[in-house]
């Protein structure tokens, strides 16, 4: 055999492995594929999940299968996911919890950013909203009037440790003022609670806030991410004011890290591809979010960065469950 035949053999045969892989991520799914979402039907993390199931099951030529296992903030779902097998038949569906979750629980049976794999995301802002009755109109208002009337304005959030509690954590480390935090079960209850002034703030998300900004019965000061929101574009950011805040809520779908990296990344292109669409686009709008377009590398950097921060909020709030 001539030796230019020989090396052109011996390529061909050193690529047969990379070929395997690709036509094994081409095949996949074989089956239905199910996604475990870490919360009830209805939310944001559910509708997320909904919205994008059902062009991911025609894209695949699989069903979706959509199973609500919500339970101790998302850890019962993610659990559930990293005990699976790692062959990207188990999907998680999940939000910022997760990256907060690191460090407000111990002895979790995983780690996050180790054990799962992100393949697509939205992302939206908190919007910092007080009943009408507080005299104050701007971020710069309610700094001074906190800073005047130390512990005399009540926040409230979703429960303990949740994102909502920690944006106005960050809010107050960052402004060195004081404000009083009431916990509720679920953010729904806190905001007939802000609506009836029994708390004045709240770190909101858009959906909930939205209709009651326009109705006049909610006064927003500021959103929390780093560019204003698109369906308030007359709110400005809190960053305006208080340079280096910057909070973004997020859900997101995962899967086990150490799935195969050819299925991992198949699922981040035809999520990230749904994602674009323009009907897709318009629906996570009215949902308060925005696709989060980027490679697997780009949302693990996002996720390493966001649990990061949310460690030193847990430890300075002193932030604890129950």
């Amino acid at each position: 055999m001539r030796r230019r035949e020989c090396i052109t053999l011996l390529g061909g045969v050193a690529a047969l492995p990379a070929l395997s892989r690709f036509a094994a991520a081409q095949a996949y799914p074989t089956r239905p594929v199910r996604c475990i979402v870490a919360y009830v039907a209805g939310g944001g993390t559910d509708t997320l999940v909904r919205l994008v199931g059902q062009s991911l099951s025609s894209r695949l030529g699989q069903p979706f299968i959509i199973e609500n296992r919500p339970g101790a903030a998302s850890n019962i779902a993610t659990e559930a996911v990293v005990r699976a097998s790692a062959d990207g038949y188990t999907l998680l569906a999940t939000d910022a919890a997760a990256s907060i979750n690191a460090t407000l629980y111990d002895n979790l049976g995983f780690n996050f950013v180790r054990d799962i794999a992100l393949v697509g995301m939205a992302t939206g802002p908190l919007v910092i909203a007080v009943h009408p009755s507080v005299p104050v109109k701007t971020v710069p208002e309610l700094i001074a009037y906190a800073k005047t009337n130390p512990g005399q304005l009540a926040f409230g959030s979703s429960g303990n440790g949740s994102p909502l509690h920690l944006a106005a954590e960050l809010f107050k480390m960052m402004t060195g003022i004081e404000m009083t935090h009431v916990p509720y079960r679920g953010a729904a209850p806190a905001v007939t609670d802000l609506l009836g002034a029994q708390v004045q703030v709240m770190f909101i998300g858009v959906p909930p806030a939205g209709e009651h900004i326009r109705a006049g019965r909610l006064r927003a000061l500021a959103v929390t991410t780093s560019t204003r929101w698109e369906t308030l574009p007359d709110i400005p950011t809190v960053t305006d004011f208080v340079p280096g805040y910057e909070v973004s809520q997020w859900w997101a779908i995962g899967l086990r890290k150490s799935t195969r990296l050819e299925i991992i990344e198949r699922l981040n292109r035809e999520i990230t591809a749904i994602l674009a669409e323009p009907a897709v686009q318009s629906r996570l709008a009215d949902l308060g979010g925005t696709a989060f377009s980027g490679s697997v590398a780009d949302l693990e950097k996002f996720l390493i960065e966001d649990t990061a921060k949310w460690a030193k909020v847990v430890k300075l709030s002193g932030a604890k469950l129950g």
